[in-house]
């Protein structure tokens, strides 16, 4: 028996504005708008999606899991995250070769170097 992933939850106080950065961040599209969620993924047919879901609590630890991008360019990627409103933080990695950036509702992501690099 096994399993195929079907989606990342996220807690959101805003799911849909949140769902709608990501999916600009993603090049994803949104493809279900509910009260109790809102989901993008890539394309209608193609797993998986991340679903946003309403939270009445805001963020306040450090995530346990979280996304990774590789970009052709981290520089020019980061530089379009941080003006879509995206934010530096620092969560103790030191200095790494990637950047840690949070989501507008402060959710900690990862834009790595380009392979090869």
């Amino acid at each position: 028996m096994s399993s195929a992933w079907e989606s990342l939850t996220v807690d959101a106080r805003d799911p849909a504005r949140l769902a709608r950065w990501w999916a600009e961040a993603l090049g994803y599209q949104v493809v279900a708008e509910q009260p109790d969620g809102v989901e993008i993924r890539r394309s209608a047919d193609r797993l998986p999606g991340i679903t946003f879901v309403p939270v009445a609590d805001d963020k306040e630890t450090k995530n346990r899991l979280h996304i990774d991008l590789r970009p052709d360019d981290q520089e020019a990627e980061v530089e379009r995250l941080v003006d879509m409103g995206a934010r530096h933080v620092d969560i103790g990695q030191g200095d790494v070769e990637w950047t840690v950036l949070a989501d507008p509702e402060g959710n900690e992501f990862c834009v790595l170097r380009q392979r090869g690099d």
